[in-house]
């Protein structure tokens, strides 16, 4: 086995800066770049032009999560996974998260060279996964979920209890609380209002203590602002527009498809709000 370094020897801009996630899915499904990275070769590529353009973090995903999507078995998970992973983790200057509820594809993938294991689930689908992380000595980034959506309820009461049990499966694991990031869930389990109630209210999730990562790249939540029909691609400006109000918000990572204008865009609100990251 080998260990892993902690979040601050992963990521040491972690805080200084907007850091940006580029996304790699190695999926055929996926609602925005489904089949387009599908092949080792691709994938890798696309890898490498995602870090060149300024990602801190590469996450390779293997299942779509996307609303209506068919879920894959652990072993169809692991076998578009992990070629991409063995491929690009010894070349690339940055780490690898893995992008999985399932603890025995966290397992395998951190072996071949992933060091953050990031699920949308939060831990609680398969809680054996915090401990393969500790085990590991990888950080974990934990993203509320719901299996239903409710209109009546709070939505940000219920993103804190979420976290409260997700905090209590990790820490139990043994993850230090320097080792794991909150994502509010954006796209997930929630109306489009409680979408962007999520957003508008960040700071409630910054207040407990962990680096939040967000991501709104290219979701349906953003093409039901525009005044046409709009394909995922098409909402680049959306994007840029609510990761810039995440990142004033509290946001510390942002998680996207389209790099290099991301790169710019987070510049600029660093600028602005972290002068001192310049």
């Amino acid at each position: 086995m080998t260990a892993s370094s902690g979040l601050s020897d992963l990521l040491p801009a972690l805080g200084g800066r907007t850091l940006v996630m580029g996304i790699l899915n190695v999926t055929p499904d996926s609602f925005s770049d489904g089949g387009l990275f599908a092949g080792a070769a691709e994938a890798v590529s696309q890898a490498e032009r995602l870090v060149a353009e300024g990602a801190a973090i590469l996450d390779v995903g293997g299942e779509s999560t996307r609303p209506g999507h068919v879920p894959v078995s652990a072993e169809e998970e692991q076998a578009r996974v992990l070629p991409v992973i063995r491929a690009v983790a010894p070349r690339l200057p940055v780490p690898i998260s893995i992008d999985t509820y399932k603890a025995s594809t966290a397992r395998v993938a951190l072996k071949a060279g992933a060091r953050i294991v990031n699920d949308v689930w939060g831990l609680q689908r398969e809680p054996d996964i915090a401990s393969v992380a500790a085990a590991y000595g990888a950080p974990v980034i934990i993203m509320h979920n719901r299996e239903t959506i409710d209109a009546d309820i709070d939505i940000v009461a219920d993103m804190l209890g979420f976290f409260e049990r997700s905090l209590g499966i990790a820490h139990r694991a043994g993850l230090a609380d320097s080792d794991i990031v909150l994502d509010p869930g954006v796209g997930f389990g929630k109306t489009w209002a409680q979408h962007l109630e999520a957003l508008r209210r960040l700071p409630e999730i910054r207040a407990l203590g962990y680096p939040v990562l967000v991501g709104v790249s290219r979701k349906s939540l953003l093409g039901r602002l525009h005044d046409r029909e709009t394909r995922p691609a098409d909402r680049l400006h959306g994007s840029l527009a609510a990761h810039a109000v995440a990142a004033a918000l509290g946001a510390d990572i942002v998680r996207v498809h389209d790099v290099a204008a991301h790169i710019d865009a987070m510049r600029v609100v660093d600028a602005i709000l972290r002068p001192e990251a310049r």
